[in-house]
């Protein structure tokens, strides 16, 4: 187990600028998730922290050690790939083995190791077949055996789970963070999957055209995010923004939008945002604070609004109800039979108090 500095990184591809000056720091032991859209540089950086990528300016350390001028095989990080990787000729106990063997590990302590593997991903019974006998979820399980028979001081993911379907993916996000448990070892984890960074990270970094937009623990960004692009990209379905202004309302602020509908902000925010009054305003709205409005519920900063429904798309569990608000599209979840027609006129309960304004000319939340 080891920790991990990154100082003022940079990787250009010809005239791209790939990754922008990274500084980052992981504490020994810690799972964290490199997040963003295609092209942010996340596995870029994954590759230049394995060696599989050379970087043009700044350092790369492992546990004290500046490692960016070594080899990959010197670096021990141990990798699980998106294509698995396997050797189609090998079985099973072979391809898991094959790092331990190309390490002159004593043929004696390579049988007990590899069985440790198998036990805990499960795979005991596939260790004498090859890997065209596996399904995609027990090729992965396989990849990731592999790395972790190592025993090494970092393992690095690069969306080890693409390619698997949801109900997969969802078993093996279970599988991988249970691993974290068991072994305590740094794992750094990339994908463009928000809800794999949510449920699985203890600290979630998230990329955007090269450089870090924001990091911390999955709640900290999700309640608490810097910028538009956090507020929009975490969150399923994602944050609903409504252009607005910060105007005068009920002896506080409110944000009136653009079909004269205000909505009040509570006192703690009026007042933080008072310096502000007649600005231009975005306001972003989680579905979840969107609720059918209760007879007689009235507490400090929740607004009411009249909404005609346009859209429902029911998941069993929850309803995701469209319709306009300030004469945009925005989505809310409701309980199952909130709404049950489209045109179903809904009074709904708005919670400001976890409402986000941004500043739109900066995009940085205020």
């Amino acid at each position: 187990m080891a920790d991990l500095k990154i100082t003022a990184l940079h990787k250009y591809y010809g005239g791209v600028h790939a990754v922008r000056g990274i500084n980052l720091e992981i504490p020994a032991g810690e799972f964290t998730v490199l997040v963003g859209q295609s092209g942010c540089g996340k596995s870029t950086l994954l590759r230049t922290i394995a060696g599989l990528e050379e970087l043009d300016k700044g350092s790369i350390e492992i546990g004290g050690e500046v490692v960016h001028h070594l080899p990959p095989r010197d670096r021990d990080i141990a990798m699980v790939f998106q294509n698995y990787a396997l050797y189609p000729y090998m079985k099973v106990f072979d391809n898991i083995a094959f790092g331990l063997r190309s390490r002159k590990t004593p043929k004696a302590e390579i049988g007990p190791k590899v069985d440790r593997a198998a036990g805990m991903l499960g795979i005991h019974h596939l260790l004498d077949r090859y890997p065209r006998q596996l399904s995609g979820g027990q090729l992965q399980r396989v990849a990731i055996g592999r790395a972790i028979v190592r025993n090494a001081r970092l393992y690095l993911f690069d969306e080890p789970l693409s390619n698997l379907d949801a109900q997969l993916r969802d078993e093996m996000r279970g599988e991988i963070k249970r691993l974290h448990q068991e072994l305590g070892k740094t794992m750094i984890y990339v994908t463009h999957d928000q809800i794999e960074a949510m449920t699985m990270a203890d600290r979630i970094v998230l990329m955007r055209d090269g450089v870090i937009e924001q990091a911390g623990a999955p709640l900290d960004l999700f309640e608490r995010p810097a910028t538009k692009y956090v507020a929009g990209f975490l969150g399923s379905p994602s944050m609903n923004f409504v252009e607005a202004r910060l105007v005068a309302h009920g002896g506080g602020l409110g944000t009136l939008l653009d079909d004269g509908t205000a909505l009040p902000l509570p006192p703690s925010r009026s007042e933080k945002l008072s310096g502000r009054i007649d600005q231009s305003v975005i306001l972003g709205l989680r579905p979840e604070h969107m609720n059918r409005a209760h007879p007689g519920e009235s507490r400090s900063g929740l607004a009411h609004y009249a909404a005609t429904i346009e859209l429902l798309q029911p998941t069993g569990s929850r309803t995701y109800a469209t319709f306009k608000l300030g004469g945009t599209d925005v989505v809310a979840e409701l309980q199952p039979h909130d709404v049950t027609q489209i045109n179903q006129k809904i009074e709904l309960s708005i919670d400001m108090n976890r409402a986000v304004l941004v500043d739109p000319s900066t995009e940085k939340v205020l």
